[in-house]
């Protein structure tokens, strides 16, 4: 074991619960620790979550923005072109951040989601990655991680259901998972 300190690739993947709230938990132990946090949300837009007033309690070392208009692609129907703009839109954002150096984690949530259905090239990702700042950490969320991005990642983290409150027919709960 090397006593190097380096930013870090960390991915929170796989069918089950939790992958955003383990991104956000990390980012609440980072801003606790005196660091700057920006949360980008690829997918979330139309719901209010509990994290949005948690956020803006916490100030200006922890900001979160919701970038798209909710979820996509249900049912298999092909991806809106408005959905697939804002994407777009959330990644250059995304990459200007990393790039500016002047955040010590960026959580880059659902990213994955936007790559497996075709929203976002992996190898864009990929190649941001690769050039980030070295002190830069970043999270990437959502389900399916992309094999190229998981070859990169430092760290990755497969939630995986064991059972959920939904197949006892109890809906989400505010504060728990929204």
């Amino acid at each position: 074991m090397t006593d190097t300190r380096r930013g870090l690739i960390l991915i929170n993947t796989g069918p089950g619960k939790g992958k955003t709230t383990a991104a956000l938990g990390t980012a609440l132990r980072a801003v606790g620790c005196g660091m700057k946090v920006l949360v980008l949300q690829f997918i979330k837009g139309s719901w209010h979550y509990g994290e949005l007033d948690a956020a803006e309690a916490l100030g200006s070392n922890f900001v979160l923005k919701q970038m798209g208009r909710g979820f996509v692609k249900i049912g298999g129907a092909q991806a809106d072109a408005e959905d697939i703009r804002l994407v777009h839109a959330a990644w250059e954002e995304a990459r200007a951040a990393i790039d500016s150096g002047a955040w010590d984690l960026v959580v880059l949530d659902e990213i994955n989601y936007a790559i497996s259905y075709g929203m976002l090239d992996p190898a864009v990702v990929a190649e941001a990655l690769k050039n980030k700042p070295e002190m830069v950490h970043i999270i990437l969320t959502g389900r399916n991680a992309h094999p190229l991005l998981v070859e990169l990642a430092d760290t990755v983290t497969e939630m995986r259901e064991v059972k959920h409150a939904y197949q006892k027919g109890i809906l989400a709960q505010r504060g728990i998972e929204y």
